[in-house]
């Protein structure tokens, strides 16, 4: 994962065997443009060049390569935890903890609701699904799918029904059953659907969640920072699930959109499987792009 990236960071530290140092006109442009093909937004990847000056303030002063690394290392790690994770969503302070999930068709929402089911339920929560996608009888059917496949029980109305019905009737079973979360699917509408953004916005006052999660495909590079510009217009949200990591080339969609977003990234998509699922964590991350010597 990632190892495209991995390597041409790594190529800057290897210009030269035989050099011991780098010049400050050696790095900038490098660096730049590995950022740049890596899926880095322009403007991201100048603050980070921007990190780089103020450390060779001097231009005729030289980095080692273990210097410019570390440089590096510390400014995108600047980055990712300029927005920590707020809520602690496996110690919530309330039953039923209500998790939103928004998105468009494609990202892998309703893939990723199934798999936090069956991530929490591995860690003995009680889950109930929430079937919100009802403009598409087939999401519904996918959905029921995979809740059969991780054991967590579904709610579901017919395809074409209230969505905001169904987000309701989840919230009610889980509080007479005492459960500890509702995870609630939503419909993978384009955003400039008004009328679908309009249910949407319904679904959300009437489940009155405790965390909406925003689904974005991290395949689509800077195209899912606009994605994500364009839902917070018209719907807030607390953070984002970033899917197909493990088919993601190029890696630095993370950054752009921990930088452009101001949201924290809660979960990472890393496979297909339904176990194929963390919490973010950005030294897991640099570890993957910017590993110690010998890694």
């Amino acid at each position: 994962m990632f190892d495209n990236f991995k390597k041409k960071l790594s190529g800057i530290f290897k210009i030269s065997d035989r050099q011991e140092t780098l010049k400050k006109s050696e790095i900038e442009d490098a660096v730049r443009e590995i950022l740049l093909e890596s899926d880095v937004a322009l403007e991201t990847a100048e603050r980070i060049i921007s990190d780089l000056d103020r450390y060779m303030a001097d231009p005729k002063k030289r980095l080692t390569r273990s210097e410019l690394k570390s440089t590096l290392k510390r400014s995108i790690e600047s980055i990712l935890n300029s927005n920590p994770v707020s809520k602690d969503i496996l110690h919530p302070d309330k039953k039923p903890y209500v998790i939103l999930f928004l998105g468009i068709n494609g990202t892998g929402k309703t893939t990723t609701v199934a798999k936090i089911a069956n991530y929490l339920k591995k860690r003995d929560k009680r889950v109930v699904v929430a079937a919100g996608d009802t403009f598409r009888a087939g999401a519904i059917e996918q959905l029921a799918l995979l809740c059969g496949k991780v054991g967590a029980e579904i709610i579901r109305h017919e395809a074409g029904s209230d969505p905001a019905s169904v987000a309701f009737d989840a919230i009610e079973h889980a509080r007479a059953r005492n459960l500890d979360y509702v995870l609630i699917d939503s419909a993978g509408r384009m955003q400039t659907n008004r009328n679908l953004l309009e249910e949407m916005k319904k679904m959300k006052r009437v489940a009155k969640p405790d965390l909406v999660l925003l689904v974005l495909d991290a395949m689509i590079g800077q195209d899912a920072v606009q994605q994500a510009q364009t839902f917070m217009k018209e719907i807030s949200y607390d953070g984002v699930v970033l899917t197909k990591l493990d088919t993601d080339a190029r890696g630095g969609a993370i950054i752009t959109i921990a930088d452009q977003l101001k949201k924290p990234v809660y979960f990472i998509g890393t496979g297909q499987e339904m176990g194929d699922i963390m919490e973010f964590s950005p030294k897991w991350y640099l570890d993957r792009i910017l590993p110690e010597d010998g890694k």
